[in-house]
């Protein structure tokens, strides 16, 4: 893909912006953001890599310890409740021990759940292994549901919805969000902002809501590569229009952000000042973004929160959280 303008030449947000004005604590405790989609485990082996092995030429690591945290939907919801905004989490588990595993830990971390189960469901699990400090691979544990799995729980969110100052739409491609178009109608019928991570290259399944956030790859799949930011902008704007969207937001990794809405486009550099591991990284943009517009700050304010935490949370090791005293320092 052909090299895109340094960040001088795009509209940037002002220097000593919103980003720099704190939301009061009390204000983003009462800021309530429903999160659905598709919850996973992560799990990590950590060990040592001394050797090579003789059966085939890959490393042998011998573990010495495990961790495991909330992964997809769960830690977007986290990532909310983190940050000082009280969350609820909407998803189908399987009957089975990851997915006991996985209560266990949003209890632990005090995020309220609207848990359905499928026995016909894998809960997924995504397995690292690490040794010194890095991934050697990564083994995914799930199954494909031949049946809408979150149509079960629709009655569920409409009772949760008018608790709820914002929802958003955490898809993982994994099968869960099939029924996302009545769920986004019913949310803005109740005139709710709706926040979606998308996935796939057919976007019409989110149409009506209030933003999309795909990163470029993601982006690319539906738009097609762009040669220029003129190219993006005519592209962006079109989907958004396309869709019925308020604005698209496109992540652009060390490029920062890129806000697309009826007022042009909105750009602010990116803030991280060491990355170490970008996974997880849109789960704290989106669910910082949710929880802003659930204090009903405006989108491109809460844009310049969003992507100060993005800028933190990529300076940590996997799956993790930004805490109100870490954005706000």
């Amino acid at each position: 893909m052909p090299r895109l303008p340094e960040l001088g030449q795009l509209p940037a947000a002002p220097a000593g912006g919103p980003v720099n004005q704190p939301i009061p604590k009390e204000r983003l405790a009462q800021a309530r953001v429903l999160v659905v989609g598709d919850a996973m485990l992560d799990r990590y082996w950590f060990g040592a890599v001394d050797r090579i092995s003789p059966e085939a030429p890959v490393p042998v690591v011998r573990v010495n310890r495990e961790e495991e945290r909330l992964g997809g939907a769960a830690n977007v919801a986290l990532n909310a409740k983190t940050l000082g905004a009280q969350a609820t989490l909407l998803t189908v588990v399987g009957d089975d021990e990851p997915a006991r595993k996985l209560k266990s830990l949003l209890e632990r971390d005090g995020v309220a759940t609207l848990l359905g189960s499928d026995p016909q469901l894998y809960t997924i699990v995504k397995l690292r292994v690490i040794g010194r400090s890095q991934q050697l691979i990564r083994v995914d544990f799930e199954n494909t549901p031949d049946h809408e799995v979150l149509a079960q729980m629709l009655a569920d969110y409409e009772r949760a919805l008018p608790e709820h100052d914002a929802v958003l739409f955490s898809d993982y491609g994994k099968g869960g969000l099939t029924h996302i178009p009545r769920m986004i109608e019913l949310a803005r019928a109740a005139g709710k902002p709706v926040l979606v991570d998308p996935k796939g290259s057919d976007y019409s399944r989110y149409a009506g809501a209030t933003v999309i956030t795909p990163n470029r790859a993601e982006l690319a799949q539906v738009i097609g590569a762009w040669s220029s930011e003129a190219v993006l902008h005519e592209r962006a704007h079109a989907l958004r229009r396309q869709l019925g969207l308020e604005a698209l937001l496109l992540t652009r990794s060390e490029e920062g952000m890129s806000l697309f809405d009826a007022a042009g486009e909105f750009h602010v550099p990116a803030q991280a000042r060491e990355v170490f591991d970008v996974t997880g990284a849109g789960d704290t943009v989106i669910a910082t973004l949710a929880a802003m517009l659930a204090c009903g700050l405006p989108l491109r304010e809460a844009v310049a929160h969003a992507n100060r935490a993005g800028g933190i949370v990529v300076g940590k090791f996997g799956t993790a959280t930004v805490s109100y005293e870490e954005l706000f320092a």
